[in-house]
This record gives C-alpha cells, structure tokens and sequence, in this order.
C-alpha cells in the first residue's frame, strides 16, 4: 500500500480481511530488499486504484516507495488501472504518462465512464469493475498461448427477421456458448471481433463489439471482419428465414394474414467460400435434432471448413439456453465425441485445436 492508499482505508483493515500482511515501506526493517524479493515472487502485479500521481512517477521510473521501486525490479506482467476525475485522466501530461507506460510494457487499461464525485456527472475516470480486471489478469497470466495476437472473429447470439415493426422471426439461441468462446479467446491474448446478434448474456471484456440484428447484416459484417482475420467461428445461430415481405405498419390482428410467405436467408458460410482468405481457419456449427453426425458432415463438406462442432437440440442439458453442452468435433481427420461438459469448457477445448490448425497455415 502506498501512503496515499492508506489515507483511505488502513493496513491493518485489509490485513484484517485477507489474512496476509501488508507492505508498504521501502526501508522496513528486516526488509530491506522487499522490493526485489516481491518483484520475483510475483507472477502479475496489479496497481489498482492507480492514481495520476502513481501514473506520472512511474512512467518516470521513479523509486522512491516501495511500489513504484517494485515494478522496477519486476519482469512479470504489470497491469495499471487508473481511477480519478476526468479532467485529470484527460490532461496532456497524464495522457503522455499512460502512453510511455503502455511504451515501456505495461498494461494500462482504460478507465470505465460513470457518475464522478463533486457532482461532476460521467465521464471516463472510474475504476473498472472488479471483473473486468480479474479478466485482465487471466489474460496477463495466460500470455503465452498460441493465439496471442492472432486476429480471431466470432459471432454470437440470434438474428431477427422483421415482420412488421415490432413483430419479428427468430430462435432460441442466447448467445453462451459464442460468448464463452470469445472471452476465452481474448483471455489467450487474441484480438477478437465478437459479431453479435440477440444475446442473453455479459459481453466479455477486451472484445472489439459489431452489434447487428438481421442474418443480412451479420452476413455483411462477418465478410468484412475476416479481410484480416486468421479464424472466423461461426458459433452464431442466424434465422434460416425471412418474411418474404416486411410490413411497414404494425399488423393488426383483424387484419392478420392466415399465412407468411418466407423466403431463405443469406447462408454465410457458404456465402464467403470463394472471398475468403485462404489462410482463415473457418469453423461452423450445426444444431441438430436428428442425425446429427450425418448432418454436420454434410455441412463440412458443403462449406469447405476445416472444422464443424455438432450438437443436439432439445436435450436437456444442451444447445440453446443451457450452461453445458455435449459436442462432437468433426474434420478431415475423424470425430471426436466430447462428454458433457461446461461451455466455457467446450470453448477451451474448441480453441486448443484451433491452435493446432493456426499452426498449419
């Protein structure tokens, strides 16, 4: 802690909480290389609240606490998370400060925006969540994995089709299981575009967001990310249909028409075969009721991906809306069934073999 820290809350109160001790002092006694010792167990470190004046003393590799004396000596990751007012976040110097951080290697994460004290109203200044820096750190600890810097794309979630201005056509999907796939994703370092549609679930941390309603528009936002994509996972579930017409004004019920005509929507897969990079590792879903195996293999070969993950619809415990799913990986080499597991499990074991095909290519 440094001593500004301890203005706002005490050692002996978070010694009291967490049951470990506090250090604050360069030249404790006994302790007069705890700055090296620290710095060496550490695997991250984390500053959080960073302050401006933290900000501007360690971009000048100052070391006159124990803190800023630590990160000198430190050769893990370093994560800082400002907090403070707005107009100080966005002063030149402090803006110079978090730049030659981010120069020197370390991890300055942006402010969040919300309510500020003194009755300010928003801005940006507000310390992230607690989440969102535990996200960080996962990623700052997990640094080492094959997909870091690589550029992947994933869609998520349901696509709607207008009937009329409030009525619409869609399906069940709430988006976990491609949102568990881009937050482990980013978690190993890639920089991921997250393509949604309707999603009943958190968007992850550090994702780059295109939000997009129809099977139209995810198509056309899909054929623009993969331009520099090395992975597209088409992990979306875009309407099959649309309405053959869109009502400009709302469809009364005396007026209801006894049918709606529907026509096809845009495939997407099969619709960027031919423009897309020949380097993209192209994955693709198919949610099934029956044959399922069968079916995915037909999609495989149909749309020229190197690798489709087959599941069950109306299952209990599977496909849409539940937190686990059982899967079965499907390529030019075999299949491979996997049990019943978590998502975010499916994800992990999704993106180890997305590593392997990366490195193919």
């Amino acid at each position: 802690m440094t001593r500004g820290a301890q203005q706002f809350v005490g050692a002996v109160t978070f010694e009291g909480v967490t049951g470990r001790r506090v250090h604050s002092d360069l030249f404790e006694s006994g302790e007069a290389l705890a700055h090296i010792r620290l710095a060496r167990e550490a695997q991250v470190i984390v500053v959080a609240p960073a302050t401006a004046d933290f900000l501007a003393r360690a971009a000048h590799g100052r070391a006159d606490d124990l803190l800023s004396a630590m990160l000198l000596a430190a050769r893990c990751p370093v994560l800082i998370v400002p907090a403070m007012n707005d107009r100080m976040w966005s002063h030149r110097q402090t803006v110079l400060n978090a730049e030659h951080l981010r120069e020197l290697g370390y991890d300055v994460i942006e402010p969040a925006t919300g309510p500020l004290a003194f009755d300010e109203g928003e801005g940006p200044g507000r310390m992230p969540e607690p989440e969102a820096i535990a996200a960080h750190v996962e990623r700052a600890l997990r640094g080492g994995s094959a997909l870091a810097g690589k550029r992947l794309v994933v869609t998520a979630g349901s696509t709607r089709e207008a009937i009329d201005p409030v009525r619409f056509i869609s399906n069940h999907s709430t988006g976990r299981m491609g949102i568990a796939i881009a937050r482990a994703a980013w978690a190993r370092g890639a920089d991921v575009t997250l393509i949604k549609g309707a999603i009943e679930v958190p968007i992850p941390t550090g994702v780059h967001v295109v939000r997009v309603t129809s099977t139209a528009e995810m198509s056309s936002s899909v054929s623009v990310a993969i331009k520099n994509a090395d992975a597209l996972i088409m992990a979306a579930a875009p309407a099959d249909f649309r309405p053959a017409e869109v009502a400009a004004e709302k469809i009364k019920k005396a007026q209801a028409p006894s049918s709606i005509p529907l026509t096809a929507t845009t495939d997407i897969l099969a619709s960027i075969v031919a423009n897309r990079p020949a380097k993209l590792v192209t994955v693709g879903f198919a949610l099934e009721t029956q044959s399922v195996v069968e079916n995915a293999r037909a999609k495989l070969a149909a749309k020229q991906l190197d690798m489709i993950v087959a599941n069950r619809a109306g299952v209990a415990g599977e496909g849409f809306g539940a937190d686990t799913n059982r899967v079965t990986f499907l390529s030019a080499n075999g299949e491979e069934v996997l049990p019943l597991m978590s998502k975010d499990d499916v994800a992990e074991s999704l993106l180890d073999r997305i590593e392997v095909l990366l490195n193919g290519r």
